[in-house]
């Protein structure tokens, strides 16, 4: 698992849709938070192209920083760092993959290294089903 992430992390930074599509189920969903600029990327094709146009659009360049895998159930988490060169701006934050048996990316869910917003009551990834797998939801339960 950590070499396929790291071999994906080195497609996206070619600018190429298609290695980037490679490392995906054709269904492959990438999730970000909340009020993102990307929504949700549903789909080989639409995570290869918007990777792509970061990279031709700002400069992007990403590096893998940590790993840790469980191979038993398919899942890995990363730490990484996004370099957007063209606009002089660092990105850091943490990613939560999971992989079919056959080694393909099924979904990611990335997490941001930013401040609480005011106003928000709760930050999220954006279109992530919380509910629907079984995440506490009750704050007054805790």
């Amino acid at each position: 698992m950590e070499k396929t992430i790291r071999d994906y992390f080195d497609a996206c930074n070619t600018g190429s849709s298609e290695a980037v599509q490679a490392y995906f189920t054709e269904d492959g969903t990438h999730y970000f938070p909340e009020g993102s600029p990307f929504g949700v990327l549903k789909g080989s094709v639409a995570i290869g192209d918007c990777w792509a146009k970061c990279v031709a659009e700002i400069g992007s360049f990403w590096t893998v920083d940590n790993f840790v895998g469980d191979p038993q159930t398919g899942k890995a988490v990363i730490e990484w760092t996004h370099f957007k060169k063209k606009i002089g701006q660092v990105l850091r934050g943490d990613e939560w993959y999971q992989f079919t048996p056959d080694g393909k990316i099924q979904e990611i869910r990335a997490y941001y290294a930013s401040p609480t917003h005011p106003g928000v009551v709760e930050h999220k990834i954006g279109g992530f089903d919380y509910a629907g797998r079984g995440y506490p939801l009750d704050i007054e339960k805790k």
